[in-house]
């Protein structure tokens, strides 16, 4: 019986010893991309694929493959039929064929030659070997190797090669290994050697032969398996996704096993534990109902053991005990010596060749730490202090070893120096936030420090001209913009930026022009807060709106505006306000060009002119209502000033109605402009509604 549409799957695994765990899935994707574009190119259709890996394998699946690609007919036109005979023979060359294999055909252009070419399809299983052979060799491993005589390269060395097709076996070739349809199950747990026919005996052979072939099933063992063992002692598991999906990718047949942590340690910050179980061992910790870290830990073996993992567990608490006798050693010598003796040694340090040592930076910090506390009206004192210890403890043995952890470290060794609580806390979270989901700090020291250490990133690179380019951005400055906008807008911050550069740009770095390197670096700062605003869910026009208009660079003021702003267009009386200042706008902007001139002088409009009472009455209305419009901005009532400027609504209306803007008379039609161009500057005063999409007038 034929198979419906005559198709077949194909099957692709390549084993090897075994594959880092990060390079594990892009190695998968890419090779499915590979051999898509292979497929494709030769017009073969298919209908799902799905790619695969674990520690020892990649793989690729796929489905609806037809067993012949496509005949494929290709007509070609020539050249006229009354066209000289030079032309003619070009075209049977370029063809490859004779005039008696052309056709003549008429078309609206006259008569033509034409040629067809019929290609019929191949058998897919021939096509395929080339396809594969390809693409497992473009594949860009971040580090490949060679092994033996091979000159092909691979990320380890290749054990065997699995390609069937229509249950046949593709003889595909790569460094010496050629594929067959056998497959290798748990290279602990097993010596079997399988035969593969099908994806789904495959997948059946492979779960049967201890492995857990997708790494979304490995995960789910392991959370499943460890938080099982984690409510037995009524503790938890502490989520770490980034480790979780690590460890998924370190084994084939997961078994979460429950270790012990030597009580001797627990006196040891438990940042140090952690990060010495998770980057050394690749273990989770557990924590209690309070979240406190608990001496213990689950490990994952990659085995079953007849002993229940007991050796394995014995082993992984001896190794474990030694890494944290080496982590306790650095702790309670780093102790030894103040933070401020530390602090002194930073002149050994590097931060930048042209930028000078952390001490350099540190001097920086303490200038622009204290820029900030004064126009945030903070506590200079506790700024200062942590602002020229926040670096200190770069010189730690810890932070040498665990990078990591520096700030954490150095607010650990404040504590430990006696400093107020405000300075750790600052010398600790002055990194913060490193992430769009880590936590900003909210304690003024600690605001104060971390704005001051991302500003001082941000204009030391500016001078020396390391900018980020498209998707470069080497010194991580465009997080270190988001770490600000975050601090600010999230405690409600008033700190204008345009005054912080200007002041300490010339103080602290060597810049040729202030007003263009603070142009540059704010201009930075707003595309990144349109990217924040935008992620959150602003309209884009209102943005624009927003951001144009402001002289003062106050994001806390900009996002309230942006709010207010929102609100009121969405009403009927904010979308009619819109429709009018379109229609006064678009006069303006046209008889502006005509004139080349700018009607937006409120001391040019002549009352004398003022002729309809329409006119009389909008001036009126404009000379009342523009000081309270510019105190509402003066104390950020942004409802206000808008509630306010809807009141002009009706009589712009009027005057529309009433008036003719283009009079015959030179005066009195640019008396008029005149007015329409100040009615317009106090709706750009809130923000630029020339930005603004809608606002269609009949």
């Amino acid at each position: 019986m034929k198979k419906k549409n005559k198709v077949a799957e194909l099957l692709i695994e390549i084993l090897s010893e075994e594959i880092p765990a990060s390079m594990q899935e892009p190695a998968a994707r890419n090779l499915e991309r590979l051999i898509i574009e292979g497929l494709k190119s030769e017009d073969i259709d298919f209908d799902q694929t799905e790619y695969f890996f674990t520690p020892r394998r990649i793989g690729l699946f796929i489905s609806g493959l037809p067993k012949k690609s496509p005949d494929i007919v290709e007509e070609k036109r020539g050249p006229r039929v009354d066209s000289k005979d030079q032309a003619v023979d070009g075209f049977l060359r370029s063809t490859g064929t004779s005039i008696d294999k052309l056709i003549k055909r008429e078309t609206p252009k006259g008569e033509f030659y034409f040629y067809t070419l019929e290609k019929k399809g191949n058998k897919t299983e021939k096509l395929l070997k080339p396809i594969i052979e390809k693409s497992m060799t473009s594949i860009q491993w971040p580090k490949s190797m060679k092994w033996g005589s091979e000159k092909q390269r691979w990320i380890r060395p290749i054990v065997s090669i699995l390609s069937i097709f229509d249950q046949k076996v593709i003889p595909v070739s790569y460094a010496s290994c050629l594929a067959n349809n056998i497959t290798m199950p748990h290279a602990f747990l097993t010596d079997a050697v399988l035969e593969v026919e099908s994806f789904s005996q495959y997948k059946k052979s492979l779960d049967t032969g201890h492995v857990v072939l997708k790494i979304e099933d490995r995960i789910a063992i392991i959370a499943k398996g460890a938080e099982a063992i984690a409510s037995g002692l009524k503790l938890s598991v502490r989520q770490d996704d980034q480790l979780m999906k690590e460890v998924a990718g370190l084994v084939e047949w997961p078994v979460p096993l429950l270790g012990q942590i030597d009580k001797i340690f627990m006196d040891v910050p438990h940042e140090i534990l952690e990060t010495t179980m998770r980057k050394n061992q690749k273990y989770f910790s557990l924590e209690d109902s309070e979240g406190k870290l608990a001496p213990y830990f689950i490990m994952v073996a990659n085995k079953e053991t007849p002993d229940g993992g007991a050796a394995i567990v014995t082993g992984n608490e001896r190794v474990l005990r030694s890494r944290l006798a080496d982590a306790k050693f650095f702790w309670e010598r780093d102790l030894t010596t103040s933070l401020e003796e530390k602090s002194k040694k930073l002149d050994s340090i590097i931060f930048h060749a042209e930028l000078g040592s952390v001490l350099d930076k540190t001097k920086r910090l303490q200038t622009i730490s204290a820029f900030v506390a004064e126009e945030l009206k903070f506590e200079k004192e506790e700024t200062h202090r942590a602002a020229s210890l926040c670096k200190a403890d770069l010189v730690t043995g810890l932070v040498i070893e665990f990078p990591e952890l520096q700030g954490i470290i150095g607010g650990y060794c404040a504590t430990n120096d006696g400093e107020r609580p405000e300075v750790s806390k600052a010398i600790s979270e002055h990194y913060s936030p490193i992430g769009p989901f880590d936590i900003c700090p909210t304690q003024p020291a600690s605001m104060v420090v971390s704005i001051a250490d991302k500003v001082d990133n941000l204009a030391s690179f500016f001078s020396i001209n390391m900018k980020p380019t498209g998707s470069k951005d080497p010194f991580a400055l465009r997080r270190s913009a988001l770490g600000v906008i975050r601090i600010i807008l999230e405690n409600k911050l008033q700190l204008d930026l345009r005054k912080l550069f200007v002041n300490l740009l010339p103080e602290l770095w060597s810049v040729d022009s202030v007003d263009r390197m603070s142009d540059d670096i704010l201009d930075f700062f707003i595309d990144r807060f349109r990217v924040f605003l935008l992620d959150r869910g602003g309209q884009h026009d209102l943005i624009s709106a927003v951001l144009s208009s402001q002289d003062e660079v106050d994001l806390v003021k900009m996002s309230m505006k942006l709010n207010a702003l929102t609100a009121f267009l969405d009403s009927s009386e904010g979308r009619d306000l819109l429709i009018v200042f379109k229609r006064a706008n678009n006069i303006l902007r046209i008889e502006q060009g005509k004139d080349n001139k700018v009607y937006n002088n409120p001391d040019k409009v002549d009352k004398r002119l003022l002729e309809e009472a329409s006119e009389v009455q909008l001036f009126n209305k404009f000379i009342s209502i523009s000081p309270q419009i510019r105190q509402a901005l003066e104390n950020s009532n942004y409802e206000k000033a808008l509630d306010t400027l809807a009141s002009m609504r009706q009589k712009i209306d009027d005057f529309f109605m009433e008036v003719k803007v283009n009079a015959g008379a030179a005066k009195l039609r640019q008396n008029r402009l005149y007015l329409l161009g100040i009615i317009c500057s106090i709706f750009n005063e809130i923000a630029d509604f020339s930005k603004i999409e809608g606002g269609k007038f009949d």
